[in-house]
């Protein structure tokens, strides 16, 4: 019987993920990134939907920027984010599958 073929990802790629999906595990970059899978929107709109401060919330968006996850752009004084990686909707879907998801007005 002839061995299978196996498709595996290499090291660097998969430390490259690690790092991001170590980046996305906190629950206020997932409730973020549930947000701008939505649309985009400025640090203190989504600070506000995620009842933290600015300047906390800035953070969470500049290490996921960091890894790609998402973009932002400089509007006047406001900087808007939008989701840069189109992988993160499949993930949060699991993670809305798996966890639940409440519809709010």
């Amino acid at each position: 019987m002839p061995a299978a073929t196996l498709r595996l990802t290499d090291w660097p790629a998969l430390e490259h993920a690690a790092e991001c999906l170590r980046t996305l595990a906190h629950p206020h970059r997932l409730r973020l990134v549930q947000l701008l899978l939505q649309g985009e929107f400025p640090v203190g709109q989504l600070a506000e939907a995620c009842e933290l401060p600015s300047a906390m919330t800035s953070e969470h968006l500049r290490l996921m920027q960091r890894c790609g996850l998402l973009e932002s752009e400089k509007r006047g004084r406001r900087v808007f984010y939008r989701v840069a990686d189109p992988h993160l909707k499949p993930i949060l879907k699991c993670i809305e599958d798996r966890f639940g998801v409440t519809e709010s007005p």
